[in-house]
């Protein structure tokens, strides 16, 4: 697996952009691509956790969703995960 972050500017583009992402997101979630995904209490940022084999599956899923390079979101962390609980 692997766990997402992001961090949020003051940039109000990803607002507009949030209900495609958010469609995106679902798609994944019924595909099992992704496990769970959400803003942070303080709307700050993100996690997101993707449950794919390697570094380029997921490069492909953040490429192909459009949000990710909007300005108002930075990718800030992307790190392999290995849960010991499913």
């Amino acid at each position: 697996m692997w766990v997402v972050e992001l961090r949020f500017t003051d940039d109000t583009q990803r607002l507009a952009a949030r209900p495609a992402h958010r469609r995106v997101l679902e798609g994944l979630h019924r595909d099992g691509q992704i496990v769970m995904a959400g803003p942070l209490a303080d709307d700050s940022g993100a996690l997101l956790v993707f449950d794919v084999a390697t570094r380029d599956q997921l490069q492909r899923l953040l490429d192909d969703d459009p949000y990710y390079a909007i300005p108002g979101v930075e990718l800030r962390d992307v790190r392999e995960w290995a849960p010991i609980f499913p």
